[in-house]
């Protein structure tokens, strides 16, 4: 591994399908309200991707990276690395990266997904600085996204989940830099699988973990145990921010900005409250959006891109927790 190259986040871009399903909608479809909802979640609407007519996991995540690579001023063709974060591919092969890649025209180069539920992205970015300091690689594209509404029961069974979850894409393009001080500073990456049975989604009765809860209805949608998924995020989630900033010897006011999956407002405002960070270095977009999976924290940090609050110099920590369980945190210097 080089300590003489340093890695650079050159552009950004994201992709959110057209439609919108807002609370309003929900109401309709299932025994919620919208003041329900807001009171627990922040959510006021969500992007529901139209699969019948081509609005893919690939398809977004390639208007997303067309962006990134724009904004980097690279060509598809300079990438040498494509990683996409997913958990909802548009089959079970081929991949999401290689669907990309050739939509993008990528060359033959390495098209990999990884699916660490909502933490992919983080888990991702840490891979990709590791693998450009390595000296293998120049240019590497990195992807979050997930059309998790497929997912979703929209019958007056689903409630709980159904009412969480977005769909949408974002990318990063990350560059080899001359500076070794500019890229990953600290991260962490971690999973209890001890956990699982309290989010997942099953594809058949072997899957559940406890066959008393086996019902046909429920295959292939999302299961989540609410209250103990809630518990897990304010504990890890604040566990995850305090140890990276231990570990790169930096306190919250060092940083500029969390980018944080957005799950739950509330999960968020007890992290700021607990470290007093300012909301203007956290921002929140769940209420728009929803908890879109791998795409949250990069949908975040391109909002952030555009609307010109990410600077040169400033450190950026990217923070997540999903299924799994899965957390991890990525502290960057830009």
């Amino acid at each position: 591994m080089s300590n003489t190259i340093g890695v650079r986040i050159a552009g950004s871009g994201a992709k959110l399908p057209d439609r919108v399903l807002t609370n309003k909608d929900l109401e309709s479809m299932m025994e919620t309200s919208d003041e329900w909802i807001v009171k627990r979640t922040g959510i006021h609407e969500r992007r529901r991707a139209d699969l019948e007519h081509g609005e893919t996991t690939s398809v977004l995540g390639a208007v997303a990276l067309r962006k990134a690579l724009d904004q980097a001023e690279l060509s598809a063709e300079e990438l040498d690395l494509l990683l996409v974060a997913t958990m909802t591919s548009d089959s079970p092969t081929p991949s999401v990266a290689c669907l990309v890649a050739r939509e993008v025209g990528c060359r033959t180069i390495g098209a990999i997904d990884l699916n660490a539920a909502c933490s992919g992205f983080v888990y991702t970015m840490s891979i990709a600085d590791t693998m450009v300091r390595s000296g293998a690689y120049k240019n590497v594209g990195v992807i979050g996204a997930d059309t998790i509404t497929r997912h979703m029961d929209y019958s007056t069974r689903g409630r709980g989940a159904s009412i969480l979850f977005g769909d949408g894409a974002a990318a990063v393009v990350l560059k080899r830099d001359e500076d070794p001080g500019v890229g990953m500073l600290a991260h962490r990456m971690h999973s209890d699988g001890h956990g699982a049975k309290h989010l997942y989604i099953p594809s058949c009765k072997a899957d559940f973990p406890d066959e008393s809860e086996y019902e046909e209805h429920k295959i292939n949608h999302v299961q989540m145990n609410g209250q103990a998924v809630f518990k897990f995020a304010v504990s890890k989630f604040q566990e995850v921010i305090a140890d990276t900033l231990e570990d790169a010897g930096l306190s919250a006011d060092d940083v500029d900005h969390f980018v944080c999956h957005q799950a739950n407002s509330r999960i968020l405002d007890a992290a700021r409250d607990r470290f007093g960070i300012p909301e203007s270095k956290l921002l929140v977009n769940i209420d728009k959006y929803g908890n879109t999976v791998a795409a949250s924290v990069p949908l975040v940090f391109d909002e952030l891109v555009q609307a010109g609050r990410v600077e040169r110099g400033q450190r950026v920590m990217f923070l997540a927790f999903g299924a799994g369980l899965t957390w991890a945190s990525s502290l960057w210097q830009l």
